[in-house]
């Protein structure tokens, strides 16, 4: 029998260490959330901003593997499945509309009408006996403070169990100030709150949306961050790390009614800066950086609290277009009552907020996303990552995830992104055009 020592590729030590061991078993509590490659179905997720679909246009997406036809009639935005149901073209790659009422398909004149989805006529057609026997799938709206929420649902999933938007956002102040107290920061507003200014922008992730959420509340990723320019210009010092020092550093809610999600006790004694790598003799010397909280909720929602600045907080979602697109949303949100108010905000915004947090700060978390990609994209990721502490994170996000999720969505029938060898594929490639979350329309 050989002498030689055995090499393991991985001690776990005893310890606080122990609830955040991503071996098999903890592994099995968040199989759902392994399997949620296409995101979560059955809950709110943002469509589009206001300014987007003005008057009588017509506009495609697709969130979960579902194409979407948005359209606003009356000042009013539906939501329908964007494919007819007679041979499966996309409504909005042409769009067709006759009257306030209805949305048609350009190929063969299906008509749908825009608050039921009821196939009312064909335009060629109009005394066929399909007519009034059938139908596409509507989704509910909710349209607040210049953002269009969509209710993304199963073909099957009961209207009258759809739930409010609010349980599909973050934790909203002061009804929680007493449950997570922020005495470093003012209260951070609310999407759904009175003059709630919502600014900000919303762009194609290439990756899994889970890598993109995850980047979200990843403590030890502020290294990525260290040489942006936002914090050399605000002459901030930011730590090596942050780890988690208690059982208790993260609170998961899971109150019947309401958001299901974390919030992590940052700036706290439950969390200890990494000052120091002796190893590599690296020292971070009078750390000055700004405080803030992060917390996440389903489907997969952000809130990064004060910041970039005080009374302003930011959201981001990371909308599931695909198993390997996302889109992902940056606003940030501050309550302004008056004219003056909005201006300042608007400038602020345009001119520091903008191109120095959304793209200079966050930019970095795209091409990490994407850096990851590779590793995970065969689903073998999930397995062969080797976690440490700080991940205590992702993990309790992946089981609570697991346990809450209304569905898991799965590839559409039909739909762009389920086949990856597709001549339309190719033929978009060479002419050009990138996978994203809007439909292209027909040009003539």
């Amino acid at each position: 029998m050989s002498e030689q020592p055995i090499v393991r590729r991985r001690v776990v030590k005893k310890g606080i260490s122990d609830a955040r061991t991503n071996d098999s078993r903890t592994q099995s509590q968040y199989d759902p959330y392994k399997d949620a490659a296409w995101g979560f179905i059955n809950h709110w997720y943002p469509a589009l901003f206001t300014n987007e679909l003005e008057e009588d246009q017509v506009e495609g997406i697709q969130i979960c593997g579902v194409p979407i036809v948005l359209r606003r009639a009356e000042g009013k935005v539906y939501a329908l499945k964007d494919q007819c149901l007679h041979r499966g073209v996309r409504l909005s790659e042409k769009p067709m509309c006759f009257n306030k009422d209805s949305i048609t398909c350009w190929y063969h004149g299906f008509t749908f009408d825009l608050k039921d989805g009821d196939l009312t006529t064909i335009v060629g057609n109009p005394d066929d006996k399909l007519i009034g026997t059938t139908g596409i799938t509507t989704y509910p709206v909710h349209e607040v403070n210049g953002m269009i929420f969509v209710f993304v649902r199963e073909d099957d999933f009961s209207l009258e169990d759809v739930p409010p938007l609010s349980d599909d956002l973050p934790f909203r102040f002061p009804e929680n100030s007493e449950k997570f107290p922020h005495p470093l920061w003012p209260k951070s507003p609310s999407v759904l709150d009175d003059n709630a200014m919502i600014l900000g922008m919303h762009r194609t992730g290439y990756g899994d949306w889970r890598i993109a959420c995850e980047n979200g509340f990843d403590n030890a990723h502020i290294l990525v961050h260290k040489d942006n320019t936002i914090v050399h210009a605000m002459e901030w010092v930011l730590p090596l790390g942050i780890v988690p020092v208690s059982d208790d550093a993260i609170t998961v809610v899971e109150d019947e009614k309401g958001p299901k999600g974390l919030m992590q006790w940052l700036f706290t004694d439950r969390w200890k800066p990494t000052l120091e790598n002796k190893e590599l003799g690296v020292k971070v010397d009078g750390m000055n950086s700004r405080h803030y909280r992060t917390s996440v909720v389903l489907p997969g929602v952000l809130m990064v609290e004060n910041w970039p600045e005080n009374h302003v907080v930011q959201y981001e979602w990371y909308v599931p277009i695909t198993d390997d697109t996302h889109e992902y949303w940056e606003v940030l949100v501050k309550i302004v009552k008056t004219d003056e108010e909005k201006r300042l905000y608007q400038q602020r915004y345009d001119l520091v907020y903008k191109p120095l947090c959304l793209h200079g700060f966050n930019d970095c978390d795209l091409y990490a996303r994407e850096a990851m990609q590779n590793f995970y994209s065969d689903g073998t990721g999930w397995d062969d990552e080797q976690l440490v502490s700080t991940d205590v994170s992702p993990i309790t996000w992946r089981k609570l995830a697991s346990r809450w999720n209304r569905g898991i969505a799965k590839p559409g029938r039909g739909v762009a992104g389920s086949l990856k060898d597709t001549s339309l594929i190719f033929k978009n490639t060479a002419d050009g055009h990138r996978p994203g979350y809007k439909v292209r329309k027909i040009e003539e």
